[in-house]
């Protein structure tokens, strides 16, 4: 009954974030995005205009409540710390938890759009004409509580632990199965907790690892 009250719009929307998520932007074409949405491509045009512009909005409509999340995380954590502010570990954890709670919903709307995400995420194309418009206002929110948490990193160090970390993330988002194959069974790609389970100590111990290293160096040319 609920899929019965979505109105056409939606089932475009939700249509287009499937089929984009599953083949790709030049995988689809307006016509087929119609065709599963049960409704006209004159509608669809109607609606949206170019596949351009529906792929626009497939990416958009869901960033909000993802950066709100994040966004609302990162506070909680900073307001618990107090002054002295939150670990590394806890500025990750708030950065990554909102995602993984999207993939434990059932929905497969949040599914379809981080697989999505990913997609665009990893796309020289795509990443850097729709990621810094929507996410990068929150991005360097979360970055700025991180030199706070690590005084002594020089900002380029700091910015490409960021983007390791990023690219562990598309690759849970994407859901490949490739953990699969590799353990056995033993790890599941679908197994969202102890994907970001491992992926937080992980990242924090390499943020710390990375960003002492200089310092320490600098040290030690500083005592000779």
């Amino acid at each position: 009954m609920a899929a019965r009250k979505k109105s056409k719009r939606d089932r475009i929307l939700d249509t287009a974030e499937e089929l984009f998520a599953l083949h790709g932007y030049d995988g689809v074409s307006l016509r087929k995005i119609a065709t599963g949405a049960g409704v006209d491509v004159a509608l669809a045009n109607y609606h949206f205009g170019k596949k351009l512009d529906l792929f626009s909005a497939v990416f958009e409509r869901r960033a909000a409540l993802l950066n709100d999340s994040r966004h609302q995380a990162l506070r909680d954590c900073q307001s618990k710390a107090g002054k002295k502010g939150p670990s590394v570990e806890q500025i990750i954890e708030a950065f990554l938890r909102p995602l993984e709670m999207a993939q434990e919903t059932g929905d497969s709307g949040w599914k379809n759009y981080l697989a999505l995400l990913a997609y665009i995420n990893n796309s020289p194309y795509w990443g850097r004409l729709m990621m810094s418009k929507l996410f990068d206002e929150l991005v360097n929110e979360f970055i700025e509580a991180l030199k706070q948490a690590l005084p002594q990193a020089e900002e380029e160090d700091i910015y490409w632990c960021y983007h390791n970390m990023s690219g562990a993330l598309t690759l849970t988002l994407a859901q490949t199965g490739r953990i699969d194959t590799l353990s056995g069974g033993k790890c599941l790609s679908s197994d969202f907790q102890s994907a970001y389970d491992h992926m937080i100590p992980f990242t924090a111990a390499g943020f710390r690892k990375v960003c002492s290293q200089r310092s320490s160096k600098g040290k030690s040319k500083g005592a000779m």
